[in-house]
Parts: structure tokens; C-alpha cells; sequence
């Protein structure tokens, strides 16, 4: 057990182009000197529940600022981009005690290879019990890149999660492995009937939509029945996407981006039968989660997005009209120079994000 400490708090002033006056919030940090906190839920009002990429996940009371180290967790591959990755409790937590994860598991056969695994366990106290890994999915690889990876639940007994192409480009379009694909399955594990891919020898039967680069941010907004996916692009051509059952989103055929290595741009920019994204980050902001601002502390952000960024080290505000148009972006708190990694919210709506340099603050009023 260990106790954190607030350590500062100040005020930011923040024009937003659809609101009718400044949005005045205040930033705290709640606890700070832990690893790169991954994932972020809720359980309770005043008790969240983080990963941490190296593998061990806590739960934090806001209250008294202590954390609790869970037991239970696996064995998880923290190398590189793998490790611990996404939380998020399940949507019937209340009931059932049900919380999601994703993380890279080491494979039995080679332990060098590892894939992006979706697993749920049951938590009693600061315990998990019942580890169930739901689907260790066909992305296994040596290399530690693009594992993605988020949850999201559609709360129709489906939940959703990512994998990026593992840093082979070609699992763009490949369909026989999970990699660089969005995966739809019943919260038990078990296959929906009417996934659309099912007996198409072309294609796994778990997929949902194909052709994604390297997806960090998923959530599902059921007012407007649309799942947002937001993904990493190469040199410029981060993309947000509304993914649609069974779609093409074009990774490596189609991109926004150029290479590394110069000039040059990779594919084309569109391609018939490919879906094109609803936003582009050139140069890119490295977005790295994405949450459906549902609360009412702040208004004036009700029904917009919010992404965290990496690389361009802000808190990114996307603007939406009522049909899930984008209309504007904001990008707030560029001062803290932080890698803004997770995002969450309370029932009263403030907002909640963690940083690489182990920290988790709070936006309030």
C-alpha cells in the first residue's frame, strides 16, 4: 500500500468555437510516481481501477489517495509496445463483477512471440479471481509494435477490442489473422452468429472490420449507435474512423501518411471499397485512447470526444454535431507537456487522464 499526495493544481482558460463563454476548468494531480498507467475504469464513485504496462494494475481511492496492487493478473509480455494494456468494467460490473482487459501473452510454443489477448476476471476486494482469457488471438509475432489495443461494449452482449498489424504492414489485408483488424465477440468469449464474415474462408469469423493500422482508441456512442476507432498513422495520417460492420479501412493500400524514411507517400489516398476516416492528423498527434464526454460538469463539451496524444503532448477536444459529424477541434493543456495516455469520467463528469510520467490528474469547474 502506498499514499500519494496532490501536489498542484492550476487554472486554465479555454475558448471552445461552439460555446458562448469560456470554459473555465481547474487541473489537479491525484497521485503521481506510478509507471505508464495504460487503462482507467471506474468501479465505485470514488474507486478506479488502472493498468500499468509493465503488468500490475491497481485500484486507486480518490478519497485518501492510496493504492492497492491487484492479485490475480497473469503473466504478462512487457516489451516494447506490449504489455498490460486496456480496463474497462463490464456492463453488467454491477451484477456480475465482471472486469476486461486486454494484454500481450507470450506464446506456449515460442516465448519470444507474443499476442494481443482479450481476457475478463471477476474482482472481490483487491483480488481477480476466475482469469478467463476469452481470445488469445492469430496475431502472435516477435515484434513488439502495434498490439493496439481498447475496449468497447455496444451494451447489446458485445464487446469490441482492436489489435494493430504488429509492425508487418502487409496484416493490413491479410485476413486470415486477428492483426490489424476490430474484433467483435459476446461478452462470454463465444462467437456472434452474425459477425460478417462468418463461413467466408478468407476471413477469421471474430473480425469486424479490417484494414487498421494501429487502433489506441475505441468507444461506442449508443446515442448515436456509432463505434468511434481512432489509430495511429505513419509519418502524418492518424485516423479517426466510424467503423461499420464488415468494412475495409484501407491500411497499407490506402494511408494519409508518408514514410519514415522521406517524402514519399504509402498506397493511395482513397481506393474504391475502402473506407475513408472522418479526420486526419498531419502532422500526427500520436493519439493514444479516445472517450464519449457524456457528463455535465462541462456542457459545453456533452457529445464531443476527446482524444490523449503522445507526441503532440495535449488533451485533443473533437468537436461533433448531433449526427456524429466532426465540426471543430480543440487541443488543451499543450502547457503540461505531458504523453496524455488514458481518459475516464465520473458520474458527475469530470474528467480523468494519466500520463506516461506516472501520473493521474483531474479536470474539474
Amino acid at each position: 500500500m502506498h499514499r500519494f499526495n496532490l501536489t498542484f493544481s492550476f487554472v486554465c482558460l479555454v475558448w471552445l468555437s461552439n460555446a458562448s463563454a469560456q470554459t473555465d476548468f481547474k487541473i489537479d494531480t491525484l497521485t503521481q510516481g506510478l509507471g505508464v498507467v495504460w487503462g482507467m475504469t471506474f468501479i465505485s464513485d470514488n474507486e478506479l481501477v488502472f493498468t500499468e504496462r509493465s503488468g500490475r494494475a491497481g485500484l486507486f481511492n480518490l478519497k485518501n489517495k492510496q493504492v492497492h496492487w491487484l492479485s490475480g493478473l497473469p503473466k504478462v509480455h512487457a516489451q516494447g509496445q506490449g504489455g498490460l494494456l486496456d480496463v474497462q468494467i463490464g456492463p453488467n460490473f454491477a451484477q456480475d463483477s465482471w472486469v476486461y482487459f486486454t494484454y500481450s501473452r507470450s506464446s506456449e510454443t515460442q516465448p519470444a512471440e507474443s499476442a494481443t489477448t482479450l481476457a475478463r476476471a471477476k474482482l472481490e476486494g483487491v483480488s481477480l479471481t476466475e482469469w478467463q482469457d476469452l481470445l488469445v488471438t492469430q496475431s502472435a509475432s516477435q515484434s513488439t509494435q502495434h498490439y493496439g489495443s481498447r475496449i468497447a461494449f455496444d451494451n447489446q452482449g458485445h464487446v469490441f477490442f482492436g489489435i494493430g498489424d504488429r509492425g508487418k504492414r502487409e496484416n493490413g489485408q491479410i485476413f486470415t489473422n486477428h492483426a490489424a483488424s476490430m474484433i467483435r465477440l459476446k461478452l462470454d468469449g463465444r462467437l456472434p452468429k452474425d459477425n460478417p464474415f462468418i463461413g467466408n474462408a478468407d476471413y477469421l469469423d471474430e473480425l469486424w472490420s479490417v484494414g487498421h493500422r494501429n487502433p489506441q482508441g475505441l468507444v461506442y456512442d449508443l446515442e448515436r449507435d456509432i463505434l468511434w476507432e481512432i489509430e495511429h498513422g505513419p509519418r502524418g495520417g492518424d485516423e479517426l474512423n466510424i467503423v461499420k460492420k464488415g468494412q475495409n479501412y484501407g491500411w497499407p493500400d490506402v494511408s494519409q501518411g508518408k514514410e519514415y524514411w522521406g517524402p514519399v507517400a504509402i498506397g493511395t489516398r482513397h481506393k474504391p471499397g475502402m473506407i475513408d476516416p472522418v479526420k486526419v492528423y498531419t502532422p500526427s498527434i500520436a493519439p493514444s485512447s479516445l472517450m464519449l464526454y457524456q457528463g455535465n460538469a462541462f456542457p459545453d463539451w456533452k457529445g464531443h470526444l476527446f482524444a490523449g496524444a503522445l507526441v503532440l503532448r495535449h488533451l485533443n477536444l473533437i468537436e461533433l454535431n448531433h449526427k456524429g459529424e466532426v465540426i471543430g477541434e480543440q487541443r488543451l493543456l499543450e502547457d503540461l507537456n505531458e504523453r496524455i495516455r488514458a481518459l475516464t469520467q465520473d458520474k458527475n463528469g469530470l474528467i480523468y487522464l494519466s500520463t506516461d510520467s506516472g501520473k493521474i490528474m483531474r479536470l474539474r469547474p
